[in-house]
């Protein structure tokens, strides 16, 4: 089977993104310690969050539901807009709950304005190395392997179907065609999605610090919902336009970082005791 080469340009661009990955997330992190004096643990915790709730809890539960076969799975394949909601709300609840969490028990003490933001970008600087960067590094492993004809042997034939099986053929296009729109549209992505991580769990700080406030856990879930069901639905086809999911996750991310920034931060005139 001819999968194609993989080009000096294409691992240039993929190496570049697995950089930025990793790299950009780490220097905002520590610039952010550094200017504000904020405690390191707190960046760690909002990372912590992301990997114990997204990750270890939420895929494995989300799968269970949209993966295995069952009447519920069969129901959501034959409903595209249902399968998408169920993509968005699983990530709504369990990445808002886990700020919630995080701000009523490790973090129960920590009161200062500053504690909002650093836990954002905990979370959302992790989920950019955890998308970005670990993705990145795994389309360069699976570019040499294509290049030296082992992706077929080693990928290709694990795929468990044959839908499992054009994944893998789809990737490895991918791969092969690997461009710079395609890189600066993730990069895109990511930018807005930590926008909107930051803004959340600023929202979810005030929810927590004040019992007036706590409507902002809901308004969190559903705007993290908001953003994923857009994006199920153009995963499922319903929506063929890409820049639709884009505009929402831009007019989401940014509504969401600036109005918790401008309404709730800089209004807030706490510090550290």
């Amino acid at each position: 089977m001819d999968l194609g080469h993989v080009g000096v340009t294409q691992f240039i661009y993929m190496g570049f993104m697995a950089f930025i990955g990793i790299v950009v997330p780490l220097v905002i992190a520590l610039i952010w310690k550094f200017k504000k004096k904020e405690r390191f643990t707190t960046i760690l915790i909002g990372a912590a969050t992301f990997m114990l709730f997204a990750i270890l809890i939420e895929k494995p539960l989300q799968a269970l539901v949209i993966s295995l076969d069952h009447p519920v799975k069969r129901f959501l394949d034959a409903t595209p807009v249902a399968w998408a909601f169920v993509v968005g709300l699983f990530p709504g609840i369990f990445e808002e709950t886990g700020r919630l969490v995080a701000y009523k028990t490790v973090l129960r003490k920590r009161k200062n304005k500053e504690t909002g933001i650093s836990h954002g970008i905990g979370h959302g600087g992790v989920e950019v190395m955890y998308i970005l960067g670990s993705t990145f590094i795994t389309y360069i492993v699976y570019g040499i392997m294509i290049n030296n004809g082992t992706f077929e042997s080693q990928v290709l034939s694990t795929a468990p179907g044959p839908e499992y099986l054009q994944q893998g053929l789809d990737l490895a296009d991918q791969i092969v065609h690997m461009g710079l729109s395609t890189c600066f549209l993730m990069l895109f992505e990511r930018i807005f999605a930590a926008l909107y991580h930051i803004g959340a769990s600023m929202l979810i700080f005030y929810a927590c610090r004040d019992k007036e406030k706590f409507w902002f856990y809901p308004l969190a879930i559903i705007l993290h919902t908001l953003i994923d069901f857009i994006a199920g639905l153009y995963l499922a086809k319903v929506i063929t336009n890409v820049w639709i999911a884009e505009a929402v996750l831009v007019l989401v991310g940014l509504g969401t970082f600036f109005g918790a920034y401008f309404f709730l931060y800089r209004r807030d005139k706490s510090t550290e005791t």
